[in-house]
């Protein structure tokens, strides 16, 4: 029987070529999104279910998980992909923009998680992986939002690790470093009141040193090889580091103490 995936935000990036891989390997797979207008691609292929799923959506969310059942018979693996990064001094986001953060990148990943968790119990078994981040083990300057959702899904991920063993499903988190999509794009929210005058110089070197950061970016499909071995490897790994430019700076950040990695922070962002 094949074995089947449901991955949350699949319409480009690190979700499609989750999507594209597991498919390639001979999974049944589930890609869901906000928008299936520009899935042609992933509808096209054998084996792939395209539905809509918006993570603040409850109604969406249980719909999609019923559907996949009834399609595929069970699900196997849930990969939360689905988010985004807010970037910007705190005092520059209003309050809705704060909750969407939080909404989206950790109550959205706990919604889904609990809707496919009763199937997961029943069968004994399954995989969830939570895609975090190196910004969920360190913060870089103007991520507040970001880190402090990345952080979260690291706390999350680790203590329902010991929850859900006795029932046989496993939790997995991927932290992939920088990755060669749209992150700096229509996935990351930039938030500058020009105002507030004091911070302008600050955030142009904090700018100027991602865009730097992104020249190292790992292709999305070399983080869905990892995503596809924590989802296969049948162990109980929990931390999956993802990218070469991740390994160096998780090795980095494990070696230095707090102010020595903060003042090398501050150096590379030139602040």
């Amino acid at each position: 029987m094949k074995r089947t995936i449901l991955i949350t935000g699949a319409s480009s990036g690190l979700g499609k070529e989750a999507a594209i891989k597991f498919q390639a390997e001979g999974w049944n797979v589930v890609a869901t999104m906000r928008n299936t207008e520009n899935a042609q691609q992933l509808s096209s292929m054998e084996h792939v279910m395209v539905k809509t799923l918006d993570v603040l959506d409850l109604d969406s969310i249980q719909n999609t998980v019923e559907a996949a059942i009834e399609r595929f018979g069970k699900i196997d693996v849930l990969l939360n992909n689905a988010g985004y990064g807010a970037y910007g001094p705190l005092e520059s986001f209003p309050k809705e923009k704060i909750m969407r953060q939080f909404n989206t990148n950790v109550i959205g990943l706990l919604d889904v998680t609990k809707a496919i968790l009763p199937h997961f119990r029943t069968n004994k078994s399954g995989v969830i992986i939570n895609i975090s981040s190196i910004g969920g083990k360190m913060a870089f300057p103007l991520g507040a939002l970001y880190h402090g959702t990345k952080f979260a899904v690291e706390g999350i991920s680790e203590s329902l690790s010991y929850e859900l063993a006795p029932f046989g499903v496993k939790v997995k988190i991927v932290e992939p470093g920088a990755i060669a999509t749209d992150f700096t794009g229509r996935s990351l929210d930039f938030s500058n009141d020009e105002s507030l005058e004091e911070y302008q110089p600050f955030i142009g070197k904090v700018m100027s040193a991602i865009q730097t950061l992104f020249q190292e970016a790992s292709p999305a499909s070399v983080i869905a090889d990892v995503v596809y071995r924590a989802a296969t490897d049948d162990t109980d790994q929990l931390r999956y580091t993802a990218g070469e430019d991740a390994k160096s700076m998780v090795a980095f950040r494990q070696q230095a103490d707090d102010l020595s990695f903060m003042n090398g922070i501050r150096s590379q962002f030139a602040i």
